[in-house]
């Protein structure tokens, strides 16, 4: 109970973090291409992932049967979803980019029916069917500027959301290996690996980065891919991907206070009711989850019937 509280509470700590991480990557992103910034934080990330691997886990190393997923992982989780992610802040205010990754849960739970046949709740499906619903009214919100641009960026979000759910499941599973510092930095260093020729090959002149590039990508790398890194990976594993994935839903609170004060962006009134529905419809989902989950617990440490 102490060691969920604490992973709880970390990433509570993540989410407030996380928010002001699209302001940062915003800037960055004027100046590097996707890929580049995402080299260069990962860099920074795996040099502190490191020395806490050093400091409480120097035996663990990769079983060769796992590398395939290390790189299933890489490129589902870092590099496709960051892709789209960067890519969709071309188009879209990062609140609104934010508010469709709050819809991993609802995705999450998709799978986890149709994948992995478990059941839900009436409850559950009520709340898949209103995440839906607040998705489908952020966008229609949107149809007059649908194609001039957004839809791409929607598309790109959307890619974000399902890259985000396959990475989540699979790191679920290696978890049960590897301690949280092992696991970030074998798939940091995985990234690194897979991106670094061609992010070497495009990377922009040193003299195109201002101060505030430089301390944004130190930040991204601190805090987003290293320090963040091994929270995620520890909640992963103490927590579950579906109740992990709940903390995405608060990312668009964050987000949008920060980039109302540090980029002047806003939503429309519409989307910011549909942002409420299916921040509170997916915390629905969330809630019946934990609930068939500490049943299944229960039962899973009930003695066995004594003839």
């Amino acid at each position: 109970m102490k060691e969920k509280s604490s992973a709880f509470l970390l990433m509570c700590l993540l989410v407030c973090l996380w928010g002001l991480d699209y302001v940062v990557a915003k800037e960055a992103l004027t100046v590097l291409e996707p890929m580049n910034l995402l080299f260069l934080k990962y860099c920074i990330g795996a040099l502190l992932v490191l020395a806490i691997k050093l400091k409480q886990d120097r035996k663990t190393i990769v079983r060769v049967k796992d590398i395939p997923f290390f790189i299933i992982c890489s490129l589902t989780g870092e590099i496709l979803y960051y892709f789209c992610e960067y890519t969709a802040m071309d188009y879209l205010p990062v609140s609104l980019i934010t508010i469709i990754l709050s819809f991993v849960p609802a995705v999450s739970m998709i799978v986890e029916r149709i994948v992995f046949k478990r059941k839900f709740t009436v409850k559950m499906l009520l709340g898949i069917i209103i995440c839906i619903a607040g998705v489908a009214i952020i966008i229609g919100a949107d149809f007059r500027t649908l194609f001039q641009g957004r839809m791409i960026g929607y598309l790109l979000a959307f890619g974000a959301v399902i890259s985000w759910n396959i990475y989540n499941f699979i790191t679920s599973s290696l978890s049960k290996n590897y301690s949280s510092p092992s696991m970030a930095f074998n798939q940091l260093l995985c990234t690194i690996l897979i991106i670094g020729p061609y992010a070497i090959h495009t990377m922009p002149p040193i003299d195109s980065f201002s101060k505030g590039v430089i301390g944004g990508i130190i930040y991204l790398g601190l805090v987003n891919a290293g320090l963040g890194f091994t929270i995620v990976v520890r909640g992963l594993k103490v927590l579950g991907p579906t109740i992990s994935a709940m903390f995405s839903n608060f990312l668009p609170v964050t987000a949008t206070f920060f980039g109302w004060l540090f980029l002047g962006e806003s939503i429309g009134i519409m989307q910011f009711i549909g942002g409420i529905i299916v921040v509170a419809s997916s915390c629905i989902v969330i809630k019946e989850k934990g609930k068939m989950e500490e049943q299944l617990d229960d039962r899973e440490a009930e003695p066995d019937d004594v003839d």
